[in-house]
């Protein structure tokens, strides 16, 4: 070959590859200049990469000592990679067996995504969520098996071999409940909506951010070399309640059994620390299984009052009237020596106030109208007192407000004074022996418990402590308001431990120890009718002990009980029973045994 030739040929394929070249760029320019360009590279940079949240494992919630009311359970998700998942009658038949789903309606969730289904264009479907571990690991042992067996087996070319193949198991951590529904009515629950999941109700709601943590978005690439690694979420914060595990069940317990027994539509028992407002128990009747959230609606109703102790308000009746007292000894009006005639009748701007049984109880002093629960005695007093300083009492007592306690739902309903187009003056008469005035059970504990308390009304509050970071914060007791002075409910308290140790209290003495208390029994007001229900009650009990060094006060209420309307009847003797348990199981010595260990330590 000449060397002309040669030359011939090279030049050949230069221009060949300069053509081609200059194609490309001439095609690339072409490309970059179309008005689609920016849609099809961001679609370009779709298919590569994808942002994805991450979300730390939800914080534990534990009673006071430490025993666990809701932690988190490894479960599993279980999809199906539809580009391997050949065998749709063996997938849907084996989690049919072991998981309980329906066998035609997998089938056909497979069979259906599977059209049009390439490597290039992959589908994933999701069969079931929340799958325990030990379930999982017997469908993993059943696809081994079936691996085994296919190895001496022949088949067909058009025959698909038995086989689990496809199925992905992604970890998905499950709030979980170990106590069950103890407790639920303060807990709440976690819900898994596909789109926002969250906590619902009481502390799981309240302190749903801080139990959450910090969702992390990650970005992720299709691509394996450019993966990067997972980050390690520290876990949400951990809630260290106020509650005690074994007095709330034992006050939930006594709470049932006195509702099936009396025939209450509904029960509410609180306990609290009168110190440092912790409440050691909150019950309620009924509850629901946090672990089965779903049914909460067929247990309360499409408007459910969860937590009837901060989210239900009614007419407490003559609970109340401990406050007017209260208020009357702390304003000078009255002292526990003054004396009253009582005819059964008192006019107040020509409205009659009668007793709750109709009846005039003739010459009594102070203590004896607590005693007797005379309405004509507390309507007189709040006479004497006005109306502007009868009301500014219930306004230092914190009526008509939220008390703040750290649970979801908590409600409050305003009263009506002077001034109020819904307001006369029949009002202060009613109002003083607790009608025609709506609380809330956590409004009218926190409230009485400034009596116990030296005249001081803590804050309730359900968290003794915060974990976060492996740092432990805790709650210091708030003292919110000062509606009397100590010498006032040292005295008032002395006279309601008097009144509970007379023949009338029988039903609430507690055997060694001195308690104070008082019943409540009021009218049902009717909303949708207007008035009050013929024949039914709100029955109720608050009480604490022992007077001299109080270490506990309880709330009763029960809604329109059946076997007596009377809170002497029905709600004394929930409270005897709760406190014969309750001072077992704080180890509280009857008061004898206690001051001589006191006198002789």
């Amino acid at each position: 070959m000449s060397q002309q030739t040669s030359f011939t040929r090279y030049y050949l394929i230069g221009g060949i590859l300069t053509a081609v070249g200059l194609f490309a760029f001439i095609w690339m320019i072409r490309i970059l200049s179309n008005p689609q360009a920016p849609v099809l590279l961001e679609q370009g940079e779709t298919y590569r990469i994808y942002e994805q949240t991450l979300y730390p494992v939800r914080g534990n919630i534990y009673d006071r000592w430490g025993n666990l009311l809701a932690g988190n359970l490894e479960t599993y998700e279980l999809s199906a990679d539809l580009r391997y998942a050949k065998d749709h009658e063996t997938i849907a038949t084996v989690l049919a067996t072991y998981l309980n789903l329906n066998y035609g309606e997998v089938l056909k969730l497979l069979q259906e995504n599977s059209i049009g289904v390439t490597e290039e264009n992959p589908r994933y479907v999701t069969l079931a969520r929340f799958v325990p571990a030990d379930i999982k690991a017997q469908v993993e042992n059943e696809a081994k098996r079936l691996e085994e067996e296919n190895k001496n087996r022949r088949f067909r070319k058009d025959e698909i071999p038995p086989s689990l193949k496809g199925l992905d198991w992604n970890l998905m951590m499950k709030r979980y409940y170990p106590e069950g529904s103890l407790a639920s009515n303060v807990l709440g629950f976690y819900a898994y909506p596909q789109d926002n999941p969250r906590g619902y109700y009481g502390l799981e709601e309240k302190y749903n951010d801080l139990l959450t943590g910090t969702p992390v978005k990650v970005v992720r690439s299709l691509d394996p070399s450019l993966v990067t690694e997972v980050p390690d979420l520290p876990p949400g914060a951990s809630l260290v309640t106020t509650i005690d595990r074994n007095i709330q069940r034992m006050v939930e317990e006594k709470l049932d059994l006195a509702v099936e027994n009396t025939g209450s539509l509904s029960g509410t028992v609180i306990v609290m620390d009168p110190e440092t407002g912790e409440i050691l128990a909150m019950a309620v009747s009924p509850r629901f299984n946090p672990n089965e959230y779903w049914k909460l609606e067929e247990i309360f109703g499409k408007k459910p009052n969860v937590n009837r102790a901060i989210d239900t308000t009614y007419e407490p009746g003559s609970t109340f009237k401990p406050i007017t007292m209260a208020a009357a000894l702390d304003a000078g009006v009255v002292e526990p020596s003054t004396s009253f005639i009582d005819t059964g009748v008192y006019y107040i701007k020509g409205y009659a106030i009668r007793n709750w049984d109709r009846g005039a109880w003739g010459p009594q002093d102070m203590t004896g109208c607590l005693r007797y629960s005379l309405n004509v005695c507390m309507a007189w007093i709040a006479d004497q007192m006005g109306t502007t300083r009868f009301y500014e009492y219930v306004n230092r007592f914190g009526f008509g407000h939220l008390t703040g306690i750290d649970l979801a739902g908590e409600a409050s309903q305003p009263y009506f004074t002077p001034g109020d187009q819904l307001w006369s003056d029949v009002n202060l008469g009613t109002n003083s022996f607790g009608q025609g005035i709506a609380v809330t059970p956590i409004q009218m504990i926190t409230a009485i418990n400034a009596l116990a308390n030296h005249g001081k009304i803590v804050a309730p509050h359900v968290v003794k402590a915060i974990v976060q970071n492996n740092e432990k914060y805790e709650i210091s007791p708030q003292v919110i308001a000062r509606p009397i002075k100590a010498e006032t409910a040292e005295t008032i308290s002395q006279m309601l431990a008097e009144s509970l140790e007379s023949e009338s209290y029988k039903n609430a003495q507690v055997a060694g120890y001195r308690l104070a208390g008082k019943t409540g029994t009021a009218e049902v007001y009717d909303p949708i009718h207007g008035g009050y229900k013929d024949g039914t009650t709100n029955a109720s009990f608050v009480g604490w002990g022992p007077v001299d060094d109080p270490r506990f006060i309880i709330y009763v209420w029960l809604e329109e009980p059946r076997s007596s309307p009377w809170g002497s009847m029905v709600a004394a003797p929930l409270f005897r029973d709760i406190v014969q348990n309750l001072v077992i199981l704080m180890d509280l010595p009857p008061d004898e045994v206690r001051w001589q260990i006191a006198n002789n330590p």
